[in-house]
Protein backbone atom coordinates (compact mmCIF):
# COMPACT_ATOMS: atom_id res chain seq x y z
CA UNK A 1 0.00 0.00 0.00
CA UNK A 2 1.02 3.48 -0.72
CA UNK A 3 1.77 5.62 2.18
CA UNK A 4 1.06 9.19 1.85
CA UNK A 5 2.75 12.22 2.71
CA UNK A 6 0.62 14.71 5.35
CA UNK A 7 0.56 18.41 4.54
CA UNK A 8 2.09 20.13 8.39
CA UNK A 9 -0.69 21.54 8.39
CA UNK A 10 -3.23 18.56 8.80
CA UNK A 11 -0.65 16.85 11.21
CA UNK A 12 -0.72 19.71 13.72
CA UNK A 13 -4.56 20.16 13.33
CA UNK A 14 -5.04 16.50 14.32
CA UNK A 15 -2.68 16.73 16.82
CA UNK A 16 -4.37 19.48 18.42
CA UNK A 17 -7.89 17.86 18.20
CA UNK A 18 -6.58 15.15 20.20
CA UNK A 19 -5.09 16.80 22.71
CA UNK A 20 -8.71 18.77 22.82
CA UNK A 21 -10.61 15.03 23.07
CA UNK A 22 -8.24 14.20 25.81
CA UNK A 23 -9.16 17.64 27.81
CA UNK A 24 -12.56 17.06 27.47
CA UNK A 25 -12.57 13.71 28.24
CA UNK A 26 -10.39 14.25 31.46
CA UNK A 27 -12.80 16.99 32.61
CA UNK A 28 -15.64 14.77 32.17
CA UNK A 29 -14.63 11.73 33.90
CA UNK A 30 -13.33 13.92 36.73
CA UNK A 31 -17.16 14.47 37.17
CA UNK A 32 -17.40 10.75 38.43
CA UNK A 33 -14.84 11.40 41.47
CA UNK A 34 -15.84 11.44 44.94
CA UNK A 35 -17.44 14.59 45.91
CA UNK A 36 -16.93 16.49 42.48
CA UNK A 37 -20.35 17.03 42.12
CA UNK A 38 -21.09 18.31 45.67
CA UNK A 39 -18.40 20.99 45.26
CA UNK A 40 -19.94 21.68 41.85
CA UNK A 41 -23.43 22.22 43.45
CA UNK A 42 -21.72 24.26 46.65
CA UNK A 43 -19.36 26.63 44.58
CA UNK A 44 -16.90 24.96 46.73
CA UNK A 45 -14.42 24.01 43.66
CA UNK A 46 -11.56 25.58 42.38
CA UNK A 47 -13.55 27.63 39.40
CA UNK A 48 -15.50 29.14 42.47
CA UNK A 49 -15.39 32.82 40.92
CA UNK A 50 -16.11 34.38 37.66
CA UNK A 51 -12.63 35.27 37.07
CA UNK A 52 -11.33 31.85 37.40
CA UNK A 53 -14.26 30.21 35.01
CA UNK A 54 -13.08 33.07 32.60
CA UNK A 55 -9.31 32.33 32.96
CA UNK A 56 -10.39 28.65 32.80
CA UNK A 57 -12.66 29.15 29.84
CA UNK A 58 -9.75 31.40 27.91
CA UNK A 59 -6.68 28.77 28.91
CA UNK A 60 -9.09 26.19 26.96
CA UNK A 61 -9.95 27.94 24.24
CA UNK A 62 -6.79 27.62 22.77
CA UNK A 63 -6.33 23.98 21.70
CA UNK A 64 -9.11 24.20 19.60
CA UNK A 65 -8.51 27.47 17.75
CA UNK A 66 -5.00 25.70 17.22
CA UNK A 67 -7.17 23.29 15.14
CA UNK A 68 -8.30 26.15 12.81
CA UNK A 69 -4.87 27.81 13.05
CA UNK A 70 -3.10 25.29 11.87
CA UNK A 71 -4.84 24.92 9.28
CA UNK A 72 -5.76 28.46 8.15
CA UNK A 73 -2.81 30.64 9.23
CA UNK A 74 0.46 31.20 7.52
CA UNK A 75 3.45 29.25 7.85
CA UNK A 76 5.66 31.48 9.77
CA UNK A 77 3.18 32.54 12.33
CA UNK A 78 1.54 29.29 12.81
CA UNK A 79 4.78 27.46 13.31
CA UNK A 80 5.83 29.91 16.18
CA UNK A 81 2.31 29.71 17.72
CA UNK A 82 2.46 26.07 18.09
CA UNK A 83 5.40 26.12 19.07
CA UNK A 84 4.90 28.77 21.98
CA UNK A 85 1.24 27.16 22.72
CA UNK A 86 2.69 23.98 22.05
CA UNK A 87 5.23 23.69 24.88
CA UNK A 88 2.56 25.89 27.32
CA UNK A 89 0.54 23.07 27.22
CA UNK A 90 2.85 20.78 28.00
CA UNK A 91 4.36 22.36 30.59
CA UNK A 92 0.63 22.56 32.10
CA UNK A 93 0.05 19.22 31.69
CA UNK A 94 3.18 17.89 33.10
CA UNK A 95 2.94 20.01 36.06
CA UNK A 96 -0.96 18.73 36.83
CA UNK A 97 -0.04 15.16 36.35
CA UNK A 98 2.43 15.46 39.52
CA UNK A 99 0.03 17.31 41.22
CA UNK A 100 -3.02 14.90 40.80
CA UNK A 101 -1.15 11.62 41.70
CA UNK A 102 -3.56 10.26 43.78
CA UNK A 103 -6.05 7.13 43.08
CA UNK A 104 -8.99 8.45 41.79
CA UNK A 105 -6.83 10.50 39.73
CA UNK A 106 -4.89 8.22 37.91
CA UNK A 107 -7.19 8.53 35.02
CA UNK A 108 -6.59 12.18 34.92
CA UNK A 109 -2.79 11.14 35.04
CA UNK A 110 -2.81 9.20 32.06
CA UNK A 111 -4.91 11.89 30.40
CA UNK A 112 -2.52 14.39 31.26
CA UNK A 113 0.93 12.12 30.32
CA UNK A 114 -0.80 11.57 26.93
CA UNK A 115 -1.65 15.21 26.49
CA UNK A 116 1.74 16.15 27.30
CA UNK A 117 3.10 13.58 24.54
CA UNK A 118 0.87 14.97 22.07
CA UNK A 119 1.80 18.62 22.81
CA UNK A 120 5.32 17.95 23.00
CA UNK A 121 4.85 16.27 19.52
CA UNK A 122 3.32 19.45 18.42
CA UNK A 123 6.51 21.44 18.96
CA UNK A 124 8.71 18.91 17.57
CA UNK A 125 6.48 18.58 14.17
CA UNK A 126 6.19 22.58 13.94
CA UNK A 127 9.97 23.22 14.37
CA UNK A 128 10.57 20.80 11.95
CA UNK A 129 8.19 22.85 9.58
CA UNK A 130 9.44 21.97 6.08
CA UNK A 131 11.35 24.75 4.03
CA UNK A 132 9.38 25.98 0.78
CA UNK A 133 11.89 24.20 -2.58
CA UNK A 134 13.33 26.82 -4.53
Amino acid sequence: MKDFDINIKIKLASLWTSVTFCYLYGDYFELYTPEKVDSLITGENVLNSPVFLFVASFIMAIPPLMIVFSIMLKPTINKWLNIVFGTIFTLMMVLIAVGSLTPWYGFYVFLAILESILTATIVWNASKWPKENS
